[in-house]
């Protein structure tokens, strides 16, 4: 009896496609709200699906920009009120 892998390798490569996809509209989502939160997922998200090789590169590189940019974004709202929480 031989075992073989059950799984093939292109389930592996949609997965990492759906993270660089997911880290994008996280980011993107992360400038309008809750952007302590969703940076960081859009963070690890990105760089996990750069590190497994990606077909959608650009997406996870732009997944990766708009997380750096949701915590830039909310320094300079903690800066500019001195708490954690802002609003409009």
């Amino acid at each position: 009896m031989q075992l073989t892998a059950p799984a093939n390798r292109r389930t592996g490569i949609r997965d990492t496609d759906g993270m660089a996809v997911a880290s994008f509209v996280l980011g993107l989502l992360g400038l309008l709200v809750l952007n302590v939160f969703l940076g960081p997922i859009a963070i690890v998200l990105a760089g996990v699906a750069l590190w497994r090789g990606t077909a959608r590169r650009g997406r996870a590189l732009l997944g990766l920009g708009l997380g750096i940019a949701d915590l830039i974004v909310l320094a300079a709202f903690v800066q500019a009120d001195q708490t954690l929480s802002w609003s409009l």
